[in-house]
């Protein structure tokens, strides 16, 4: 029987290489091929074949996808980065193999932090209060409402983009001013509620408007957070596995309220209020987190799960077009308490806090 032929975009980003990497972990004997658009990093994942692509937002980005897609007789296409994910889930009736993604309206509103607030408002999703800005001069007032400390952050993109803590309205003119000055618009800014509670992760697939599966995860510690204004830098460095009925009960609710029939991967990123209350602050539509297929590969590996624990390969079979596997628990996939350590050039561990520790990588 031929392999199934997978085209994975973004494949040289910290994410693609963990999803090749899971893909390679299966039995399924996939024939991987990449693109990337640094001609440095499309050098790391473990590629069949590889390919060189413009940027997302290039003329020219779509027309490539297609021509690589069709030469190497592509049967599905993952794109790993949101924005080259958007790009294709707008063109998937251009595309010669299938995606497994959302529609673009919902994706466009999983990319844009203010309308997801707003969304999950409407539907009483417990949110971080959040005020738009148009002006510097409605800092003080906000700061008046929200109280302080506040986050200020872009409505768009990942890895912690333009935010900082601010204490102190003047604080807050200061950074969002730095960049208004280097050309980004003061309206890209938004202003929240500081939750000092616990930062947690829930990963989830969906197929046709129901839930497949989800595990959740606390972000503990991020790689060079020293050298980070606001601390944060996207991946964490350490995560551990929780089970909490009360995260994915929000978790779900929060994905509801964006789509009515969610379909393919939904990463949501929670925070807690000073009461432990989860509260909801992103929702990503038809992105993988930096490690949900490391985690996937983990749960292969090392857990020792059934085959659909790889969650890169259950989201490849999905999207090809296979039935829901029969047993696949709804929540809590992966067992608790388990922390992955990882970091620059040191590789990955497991580890328990009785002792128990196994390298991944």
């Amino acid at each position: 029987m031929a392999k199934e032929r997978i085209l994975v975009t973004g494949a040289g980003g910290i994410a693609g290489v963990n999803f090749v990497r899971a893909l390679r972990a299966s039995k399924s004997g996939y024939h991987i091929a990449g693109t990337e658009f640094s001609r440095y990093y499309i050098e790391l994942p473990d590629l069949d074949s590889r390919y060189h692509s413009p940027r997302h937002d290039s003329a020219d980005f779509l027309a490539r996808i297609v021509d690589i897609a069709k030469k190497e007789k592509a049967d599905f296409i993952h794109p790993q980065p949101s924005s080259e994910a958007l790009v294709l889930s707008e063109a998937r009736g251009e595309l010669p193999a299938p995606v497994f993604l959302p529609s673009p309206d919902v994706m466009k509103v999983g990319q844009d932090k203010l309308l997801t607030q707003e969304k999950l408002i409407l539907s009483s999703v417990p949110v971080a209060e959040t005020r738009a800005l148009s002006s510097l001069d409605e800092l003080e007032g906000a700061f008046g409402a929200l109280g302080a400390p506040v986050w200020a952050r872009a409505r768009h993109g990942a890895g912690g983009r333009f935010s900082l803590l601010c204490q102190k309205p003047s604080e807050a003119r200061s950074w969002i001013g730095l960049w208004v000055d280097r050309g980004v618009p003061v309206d890209e800014f938004i202003l929240q509620s500081y939750l000092p509670g616990r930062n947690i992760a829930w990963d989830s697939i969906w197929r046709e408007g129901v839930l497949v599966t989800s595990y959740c995860r606390e972000r503990i510690e991020y790689p060079f957070k020293h050298i980070s204004p606001s601390g944060i830098t996207g991946t964490p460095s350490v995560a551990k596995t929780v089970h909490d009925q009360r995260v994915n009960e929000a978790s779900e609710r929060a994905v509801r309220a964006i789509t009515t029939k969610p379909d393919g991967a939904f990463s949501i990123d929670v925070k807690e209020d000073a009461a432990g209350r989860p509260c909801v602050t992103e929702v990503d539509s038809g992105k993988f987190h930096t490690t949900m297929p490391l985690w996937g590969y983990v749960a292969l590996k090392h857990f020792r799960l059934p085959w659909y624990s790889n969650l890169a390969d259950l989201y490849v079979r999905l999207g090809l077009g296979e039935p829901s596997p029969s047993g696949v628990p709804r929540h809590d996939l992966l067992p608790a308490d388990y922390y992955m350590i990882r970091n620059m050039d040191s590789g990955v561990i497991l580890w328990r806090e009785d002792g128990w520790k196994e390298r991944v990588l």
